[in-house]
């Protein structure tokens, strides 16, 4: 822009220390332009209680004190030549950007049982006793069943679970068709099972209690008493 004084943010400097704001910056780099030294310790005294305030989180520390004064000498670029109650701070090394770690390549066609499945389903499959081996099937389709429910909230016929593990076993591990899987109450959460017949149960109490309701067979046999 043309004008003086009239400047966009991008067209200024890069903020330091941002918890400060570009004001405060400006007012450090007007405190570095005074000459006399005695003047200069007093104005960086003075902002220091102002960071203080814009800052009060700070606090919370034993030395935040200390800590003020080192975000001014940051905040100047290390440039600052004042009599500070605490020496300046080293000069901090330039951030270098950590070196990526890069994502996971692991391809699962069946993602809804877990990689880990996958790699559970592998070393079963190279158990070479034929007893521990179909023990091992039984287990992991037992949990590969329990996975599925609880990945899509969804029932799946024992026939689907099956099918899937001779998929992922490319034919290693092979469960007979007419084999029973744990069934739906074996995979509910615990406490959720035998609700419904509390329930009931709290129902009949109830009724059993109400002598008014007609429904009462107590009302009843008072009725024809």
């Amino acid at each position: 822009m043309d004008k003086q004084g009239l400047l966009y943010n991008t067209e200024r400097g890069q903020i330091i220390i941002s918890e400060y704001g570009r004001n405060m910056q400006e007012m450090i780099r007007h405190l570095m332009e005074i000459e006399d030294r005695q003047k200069r310790t007093e104005a960086a005294n003075f902002i220091i209680s102002i960071m203080a305030q814009m800052n009060p989180q700070v606090k919370q520390s034993d030395d935040y004190i200390h800590k003020l004064w080192d975000h001014l000498y940051i905040i100047s670029d290390y440039q600052l030549d004042v009599d500070s109650p605490f020496p300046a701070p080293e000069p901090m090394s330039e951030a270098t950007r950590p070196q990526h770690v890069g994502y996971q390549n692991n391809k699962i066609e069946y993602g809804h049982y877990g990689h880990y499945m996958a790699k559970m389903i592998e070393l079963a499959a190279q158990v070479e006793d034929e007893e521990m081996r179909h023990a091992l099937s039984l287990s992991i389709a037992n949990q590969m069943k329990r996975n599925y429910v609880e990945w899509g909230g969804n029932v799946v016929s024992d026939q689907q679970i099956i099918a899937d593990l001779k998929a992922i076993s490319k034919g290693r591990l092979v469960l007979d068709e007419e084999t029973k899987l744990n069934g739906a109450e074996a995979i509910q959460k615990p406490g959720q099972q035998g609700q419904g017949k509390k329930k009931k149960k709290k129902k009949q109490s109830n009724l059993k209690a109400d002598m008014n309701n007609p429904n009462n067979p107590a009302y009843k046999k008072r009725k024809l008493q």
